[in-house]
């Protein structure tokens, strides 16, 4: 049997249950860090440092851009990420490295500890104590976003209960951080995002529903269904239908 939470972390879930609900409806990067800030700050003394779209190439920086790829909280200590960015120019640090292949959250003094002793470069750590940031919890969200909280404490306190709910406060602020940022960033391929209507259409298919059922079912024509497919087919880069709801299946878009 789990343990019970504590009052502490009871607050945080109750509150971060609060904004999964409400984050649909922040309409800028801005309110959507400040909300979740509002929440860590005030249940466990954590602050927002940030959010990060990460480059397709590891260590290619071109494709950072304030407001579009990177969002930095107001509570990071100013002059920080600017410094931050030169540095990964020069010698990208280990987490983003770990961002990329991590699927839980990690501290910075945890990632120092363990890797220090096979000669990872301090300046990510050197950097953040300088700006009076002990300690940081990474989110890797999808393996394209980094979300990230800071304290000027060690987290080694940090209770599992606690990393959980930070880390799906996280997982809630990347996907809506996606919906907000800008259509023009480039990635390899060229397809847009699914609409509902296309995966209604498919989520159809694949229980085996005929056209015509899924035009009844959605009160739609049997043409509008079709352009549907047709449309979700492109954005998958596939031509048949079946080979539509296999893709959209096998990205996990429709179960």
């Amino acid at each position: 049997m789990a343990a019970p939470l504590t009052q502490a972390n009871s607050e945080l879930s109750c509150r971060l249950l609060q904004y999964t609900n409400s984050v649909d409806s922040l309409d800028t990067p801005e309110k959507v860090l400040n909300a979740l800030d509002e929440v860590t700050n005030a249940t466990c003394k954590i602050r927002m440092l940030g959010a990060l779209l990460l480059p397709l190439r590891w260590g290619d920086l071109s494709s950072f851009e304030m407001g579009k790829t990177v969002f930095v909280h107001d509570s990071a200590p100013k002059g920080w990420w600017e410094e931050q960015r030169d540095m990964m120019r020069q010698s990208p640090g280990p987490g983003e490295m770990l961002a990329r292949l991590a699927l839980a959250p990690f501290t910075m003094s945890e990632t120092m500890s363990r890797l220090e002793p096979l000669g990872v470069d301090r300046w990510p750590f050197e950097l953040a104590l300088k700006y009076g940031m002990r300690d940081r919890l990474s989110c890797p969200v999808g393996g394209r976003w980094l979300v990230v909280y800071w304290s000027r404490h060690v987290l080694a306190n940090l209770t599992p209960e606690q990393r959980a709910l930070l880390f799906l406060g996280a997982n809630f602020a990347a996907i809506r951080l996606q919906r907000l940022a800008a259509p023009s960033i480039k990635r390899l391929g060229n397809s847009s995002s699914l609409t509902p209507r296309e995966l209604a259409v498919l989520r159809l298919m694949a229980s085996g529903k005929r056209m015509r059922e899924i035009a009844q079912l959605l009160g739609l024509g049997e043409e509008t269904v079709r352009s549907h497919l047709k449309k979700a087919q492109v954005k998958l880069g596939v031509r048949e239908r079946t080979h539509a709801v296999a893709q959209a299946i096998r990205l996990q878009l429709i179960a």
